[in-house]
């Protein structure tokens, strides 16, 4: 009976760890369970917030989906596969590396691996032509020269800047084709069927790239080129008007409120995407001229002028960071300071901003700028302020006390000899208390500086940044006006341009009334 008792507890205990152990293995799952489906959520918020941005992104990959599938029957069907074998993998290859999402893109790839594998093809056909007229024991040796000549040759040319730039891709598919086909020549007899085929299917895979790229809803990287140069150009207007009216704000900027926090988000994404495109615009400006002319005008387009002028808003977008840099500084100007010269600032910082979204408007309607559009009223403002600062002499200048000299005379520094009973050890007590003395009188000389000149040094780093930032807006107006002579824009027309604002202004008036009526019909939902 005991016996039996002991091996009941024992089955028990049994019992109660197992559950235990089973307990904890179903909390464990259920945690990694949840962290997969946190997982799955933020991925697919994320993956919606990308096809929300530009659901062009969504197109390109149904795109690459279709013409994988297209490209696979190469393998599902009989006839095909039994034509082409194994090769038929090169088309797979091809368009998994040769589709990209612009048509340019896809072109440089697409033609530079035509081009390669085809003088491949050919140099290796002909060096095998004369490898085996040669005879089996010089065969191996011309096999290997080759192969050494052309590989140290085709890696040589690709440090040239124009080669990299343009036909890298195409230099790197005829080394590597050509080693294939020689190499494989040595061992193998039918090398020639084996080249056809896989030519045949690259030019498959090409082709189908080729027809999903410009003809099945094609991104264009010029027009890509041109929309991100006006968005540049907008980005930088919205930065410079909010930091400016942001350093002015009358009440007081709490950091944790969500209005400004929202704002300098604002003002930092308008100058950093001008200073981050210095890769992207080139890499598009060199995917556009491998595009068809599909404008109206077939006579090669300036994209590298967009480029220049890329760096020219990047040199102004270095100003847009100097402004926010005082915005965020730790040592601010007084208020009673700021609102002697709040009007001024903000009118020159309205005009400039003005005279962007012109630049950004002319070009996005492929039109020249106004003649007038570096116009009298930022001169004016300009004036204006300068008027301002000079009406307030004793905050930059210490003209209050006149000016002052700063001088330390010393005794000891004075004194023509020293007298002969002075040990070494007393000179360098005086120099040491000559030191101490120095040191405290200029110490006192700068906590003058500081409490006269603080509260003018911060608003005038500010204003020197916004005088800088409207003098090297004529840079850019020049370089918007070169481009519109190199691509052949429209001549301004004064009657559109009045039309335009009109327009804007409809607009505005209309997105305002829809706001009131959105606005009264919650009101009233919450009354009733």
């Amino acid at each position: 009976m005991h016996a039996k008792n002991i091996s009941y507890r024992a089955l028990l205990d049994r019992f109660h760890l197992a559950m235990s152990m089973a307990c904890s293995w179903l909390t464990t799952m259920e945690k990694y369970i949840n962290k997969i489906r946190m997982i799955c959520v933020i991925i697919a918020k994320n993956g919606g917030k990308i096809g929300r941005d530009d659901p062009r992104r969504l197109v390109h990959a149904l795109k690459v989906g279709v013409a994988l599938t297209l490209v696979s029957f190469l393998y599902i069907f009989g006839p095909l596969f039994q034509e082409l074998g194994k090769n038929a993998m090169w088309a797979v290859m091809t368009v998994v590396v040769v589709l990209e999402f612009t048509a340019g893109a896809t072109l440089c790839k697409g033609l530079n691996r035509g081009f390669g594998t085809l003088c491949a093809g050919a140099l290796a056909f002909l060096i095998e032509i004369i490898a085996e007229k040669s005879g089996k024991t010089f065969r191996a040796f011309f096999v290997g020269s080759s192969v050494f000549a052309v590989g140290f040759v085709t890696t040589y040319l690709r440090f040239f800047p124009k080669i990299k730039k343009n036909y890298d891709y195409g230099v790197m598919v005829f080394l590597l084709t050509f080693n294939l086909i020689s190499v494989s020549s040595f061992r193998e007899e039918n090398v020639v069927s084996l080249a056809q085929n896989r030519l045949y299917t690259i030019a498959i895979g090409c082709g189908i790239c080729l027809f999903m790229s410009l003809i099945i809803f094609p991104n264009w990287s010029g027009e890509d080129l041109h929309n991100s140069t006006v968005c540049k150009l907008e980005g930088l207007a919205t930065s410079v008007e909010a930091c400016v009216n942001l350093y002015f704000q009358e009440q007081k900027k709490d950091a944790n409120n969500v209005d400004v926090k929202s704002t300098k988000e604002l003002i930092s994404k308008g100058y950093r995407i001008v200073l981050d495109s210095k890769s992207s615009d080139e890499s598009l400006a060199t995917f556009a001229s491998w595009e068809p002319r599909h404008s109206r005008h077939c006579y090669k387009y300036p994209w590298q002028r967009y480029v220049k002028l890329g760096s020219v808003l990047r040199h102004f977008g270095y100003s847009a960071v100097s402004l926010h840099g005082c915005l965020e500084s730790e040592i601010q100007t007084t208020a009673s300071v700021k609102s002697r010269f709040r009007d001024p600032c903000i009118r020159v910082s309205t005009e400039i901003s003005k005279i962007l979204r012109d630049l950004a408007s002319s070009m996005r309607a492929h039109r020249h700028c106004s003649p007038d559009v570096l116009s009298d009223h930022l001169h004016q403002a300009l004036h204006d302020l300068n008027c301002s600062i000079r009406s307030q002499p004793r905050l930059f200048l210490n003209s209050k006390h006149g000016p002052r000299k700063f001088a330390v005379e010393s005794n000891n520094e004075t004194r023509v000899a020293l007298t002969s009973v002075k040990t070494d050890v007393m000179a360098l007590t005086d120099k040491r208390n000559n030191r101490v003395a120095n040191q405290k009188v200029l110490r006192h000389t700068l906590s003058k500086i500081g409490l006269e000149f603080s509260d003018a040094l911060p608003f005038a780093a500010f204003a020197s940044q916004l005088v800088e930032m409207a003098a090297r807006l004529e840079l850019v107006i020049q370089a918007v006006e070169e481009l519109g002579r190199a691509a052949c824009f429209k001549e301004f027309n004064l009657e559109e341009h009045y039309v335009s604002i009109e327009v804007k202004k409809n607009e505005r008036k209309e997105s305002a009334k829809f706001e009131n009526l959105h606005n009264n019909h919650e009101i009233s939902n919450g009354v009733v």
